[in-house]
Formats: structure tokens, C-alpha cells, sequence
């Protein structure tokens, strides 16, 4: 994981504004890393940027909706090591028509080791961390056995 990170933002519905007021809040600290945002969020998020910074916006990369493919388009990011950090802001209080789509980029984030956030708390001490502006190196977990296994 390099210096400069690739961010993935995406927020339930109800907690969309709770993504844009995030992103209000840390968008200097966001400004050097690869944003990749779901549909909606990331025209929110855009916002936010054509607002305070308005070259960084156009940067912003935006994947279709979660419901419509983002989530695995997201997900797909997320398994081929384009995704270092997902904050993922989840509405624990309404069914999502996509809650498979969900559970897969939780688990994608387990399997690769990708650092998620799921609550505006985690994604505070995420960012406010000194590893945000330094490269890292997660420690990366061997498949070889499950690779290799006899079926």
C-alpha cells in the first residue's frame, strides 16, 4: 500500500449525508488519495470537491449504483488490489435489496485484507491514523493451499 491510497466510499441511503458531512470534514486529508465511490455517493462526494476543491473533482472515479452493479464493480476492485481502504457507511437499520452484494465486499475486504470502515467512528480513527499518509505493507494471508487443494 503506497503513500497515496485508493479510497473506496460508498454510503447506504440513510447514510448519505452522514458520508458528505465525513467527507466535509476530512477533505483536505482526502484530497491527495484515489477516491472511488458507488453512483450516488459519488456524485455527493463530487459535490463536496467542486465546492472546496474544485480540480480535485473531476478525479473522483464513479462506479454505478450499489444496486445496479457498483457494489461488484467495487468488489471487483477490491480482488484485483485497487481498493486499499473501503469506507463503507451501512445502514444497520433497513433491509437493502443487495445485501449479498454487501456481504461480498465485507467478506472481499476479509479475504484480501483491505481495511474497512462500516462506521463514521471507524472511519475517523482510519484516516486520523499515521499510517493513512504512510506506504504500508498488511500482511498478506497464503491461499496457496486452498489453490492447490485436490477437488
Amino acid at each position: 500500500m503506497k503513500k497515496i491510497k485508493s479510497i473506496g466510499l460508498v454510503a447506504h441511503d440513510a447514510r448519505k449525508r452522514d458520508m458528505v458531512e465525513w467527507v466535509e470534514f476530512n477533505y483536505k486529508r482526502l484530497m491527495p488519495h484515489k477516491l472511488i465511490c458507488t453512483g450516488t455517493t459519488g456524485r455527493l462526494v463530487e459535490e463536496v470537491f467542486l465546492r472546496r476543491e474544485p480540480d480535485k473533482a473531476s478525479d473522483i472515479i464513479k462506479l454505478k449504483s450499489g444496486p445496479l452493479g457498483g457494489d461488484q464493480q467495487m468488489g471487483s476492485l477490491i480482488a484485483s488490489g485497487h481498493v486499499d481502504i473501503l469506507i463503507f457507511f451501512i445502514d444497520p437499520m433497513t433491509t437493502q435489496p443487495h445485501d449479498v452484494d454487501i456481504k461480498a465486499l465485507e467478506r472481499l475486504c476479509s479475504v484480501y485484507n483491505v481495511v474497512i470502515a462500516c462506521t463514521r467512528s471507524t472511519a475517523d480513527f482510519v484516516i486520523s491514523s499515521h499510517l493513512f499518509e504512510e506506504d504500508y505493507e498488511p500482511v498478506t494471508i497464503d491461499y496457496t493451499n486452498y489453490l492447490t487443494r485436490n477437488v
